[in-house]
């Protein structure tokens, strides 16, 4: 994530920012120059000779991105991707969407970023990317991805929820970020796979085609394999292949976002940002070398504030070789 200054007065802003805390002036993001802009009084500015304004979504779910004016209310290109939300009068659970919306627009600047293509249902009906973001007190939702649709459990913006799934399922992390990153890599996989490149996601991960029930009771009744540590990323990708595949496409979005905001604020080498990595081989051997010293730090920094590490994992060569193929496979998009 890069580092926004306030277009007014220079303060530094969050990515999240609808106001400026030193000037009180109202911001809006502008996605296809991925920067925050000052508003007027109509919550409005000119970009480019292009009028724009705040998003529709913007009191609903906090939205501070902002839209093409066309004098009737538009959503931007991060809402306009959620199919189905809580009713209005559903207070708790639109607290609850909020958040869900705010890490999804850092999950949409990220995969802009990378150049991956994001096609909506509206484009394709049949496989094209959308989101049901449901609240599971009032019915049962289970997190997951369907054929491009990603359904998500609100009470996963709930801090403690989250906290209590993660130590009952001895997971070494669990955020609302982490579980899109997640699910999109299933989408990825529908998107990036293909005949040239099945051969080696088969040889590093297993047959995706497998049956996933049979896979998913194995793990739950006789969990990881012993020794996983030292081919899988986390105990939950040695499920299923495609499960493998979506948790090692998560880790890949959490270093490269990670790296893009240590190189703001002069914390890695500027070449390491998400528009600067080389292609290929060379250019993930560059990012590796980067992350691992990078991570330490803020390891030990987390200790002396004694909070536990910031990255929980370790990366064995098997784990770098899955992680260097989903790299490669942003190089051809």
């Amino acid at each position: 994530m890069r580092d926004f200054l306030c277009h007014n007065c220079g303060q530094r802003l969050s990515f999240e920012n609808s106001q400026c805390l030193n000037c009180k002036k109202e911001l809006g993001f502008w996605l296809p120059t991925r920067t925050i802009y000052t508003l007027d009084d109509k919550q409005q500015t000119e970009i480019d000779g292009t009028l724009v304004e705040r998003c529709e979504n913007t009191k609903v779910a906090q939205c501070n991105w902002l839209v093409t004016w066309t004098g009737t209310p538009t959503l931007c290109e991060s809402c306009r991707l959620t199919r189905t939300r809580p009713q209005d009068t559903d207070v708790e659970a639109m607290a609850e969407y909020g958040r869900a919306e705010t890490a999804k627009r850092r999950l949409i600047l990220e995969l802009d970023e990378l150049g991956l293509p994001i096609i909506g249902r509206d484009e394709n009906p049949e496989t094209g990317l959308a989101f049901d973001l449901l609240s599971s007190s009032q019915q049962s939702v289970i997190t997951g991805h369907d054929n491009g649709l990603i359904t998500l459990d609100l009470a996963e913006g709930d801090d403690v929820h989250r906290e209590q799934l993660r130590v009952e399922l001895e997971e070494p992390y669990r955020t609302l970020l982490g579980h899109f990153r997640h699910e999109i890599g299933h989408y990825y996989q529908l998107v990036l796979i293909d005949d040239k490149v099945r051969a080696r996601f088969e040889e590093l991960f297993g047959n995706p085609d497998d049956d996933y029930q049979a896979a998913l009771d194995r793990h739950y009744s006789e969990g990881a394999p012993e020794g996983w540590t030292q081919n899988y990323v986390s105990s939950y990708a040695t499920m299923h292949p495609a499960e493998d595949y979506a948790e090692t496409f998560a880790h890949y979005l959490h270093i490269r976002d990670t790296l893009d905001t240590a190189a703001a604020f002069a914390m890695a080498p500027a070449g390491s940002t998400l528009e600067s990595v080389l292609p290929g081989d060379v250019g993930f051997e560059q990012l590796i070398d980067w992350w691992l010293p990078l991570t330490w730090a803020l390891n030990q920094i987390n200790r002396s504030m004694g909070h536990p590490d910031l990255y929980p994992f370790v990366l064995p060569p098997a784990v770098l070789d899955k992680i260097r193929f989903v790299h490669n496979l942003m190089s051809s998009t």
